[in-house]
């Protein structure tokens, strides 16, 4: 365990890089705005130094002063381990940010979006797969997603809406198109990567499904139907644990399963739609 969550921070860290890269070397430049916190860290650094006349807070810093509140909230809503590790994201991404220069690759807006858009993607992507977020629009949306039951992406793109209309209202026009492009790439990126759909279904069979059961009791609040079942092979007795989960959970419960039952064989399909409850609290 200790060389898996090694490799989670090692992957946390890659992920952070690449998306200072994007920042740094392509988006802030053409004044293109990347999606989430992110992207308002780069609103609230242009309106300041602008229109207020305070330039010495970057964007990195600005990033980092907007995650903290939500890392609280997060750390109660939402869980330890994922808001741990988004925290760390987020500080080693404003390190990179503070460290790497603010350099121009090309003139040209659209190539500055695509690329931006690539990388940043891929960093998302990443660090999602590995049961983190890149900054505090995710624990936000989650939020709000647990206390309403309607799906994540909604309320992602109600922020995004925001820094799209912003960002051509407080540059030209086309820089809310080129933005509106650079989160479009990023967002195939990320789907490419991780998965597209908000929620999964996991299907468990294990012969420890009463140790099982509690361990995801004890991280996630989620509904789990129990099924017999037996091996075709082996005719063995086993159960079948059927759950859904939302995408962000899908590192912690590979966790849990690998640490409880290494042996249990788990199918994850993806969940169009649901009907009833899908969180029910304690």
């Amino acid at each position: 365990m200790f060389l898996f969550e090694a490799k989670r921070i090692v992957i946390v860290i890659v992920g952070a890089l690449l998306n200072a890269i994007a920042l740094n070397f392509f988006l802030i430049s053409a004044d293109v705005y990347a999606s989430g916190f992110t992207g308002m860290a780069q609103l609230l650094s242009t309106i300041f130094s602008e229109y207020v006349g305070v330039d010495f807070i970057s964007t990195g810093i600005w990033l980092l002063l907007l995650n903290i509140p939500v890392a609280i909230l997060g750390w109660f809503k939402v869980g330890k381990h994922f808001t741990i590790y988004s925290f760390l994201s987020v500080a080693v991404t404003t390190t990179f940010l503070e460290i790497l220069p603010i350099i121009s690759f090309s003139e040209d807006i659209m190539l500055n979006a695509v690329f931006g858009g690539v990388l940043a993607g891929v960093g998302i992507g990443i660090t999602l797969k590995w049961g983190a977020s890149t900054g505090g629009s995710d624990i936000v949306a989650m939020v709000l997603s647990r206390m309403k039951d309607r799906p994540i992406g909604s309320y992602l793109m109600i922020i995004n809406g925001i820094i799209i209309v912003l960002a051509g209202y407080l540059n030209e026009p086309e820089n809310a198109l080129y933005t509106l492009l650079a989160l479009y790439v990023s967002t195939r990126v990320i789907d490419a990567l991780h998965t597209r759909h908000e929620k999964v279904t996991a299907m468990i069979v294990t012969k420890k499904a009463d140790e099982l059961q509690r361990a995801i009791h004890d991280t996630m609040i989620r509904g789990i139907t129990i099924l017999p079942a037996r091996g075709a092979y082996t005719r063995e007795d086993k159960a079948m644990l059927v759950l859904v989960i939302t995408r962000y959970e899908l590192y912690d419960l590979e966790r849990i399963i690998y640490e409880v039952d290494p042996k249990a064989f788990t199918n994850v399909v993806q969940t169009t739609g649901i009907f009833g409850f899908f969180r029910k609290n304690d």
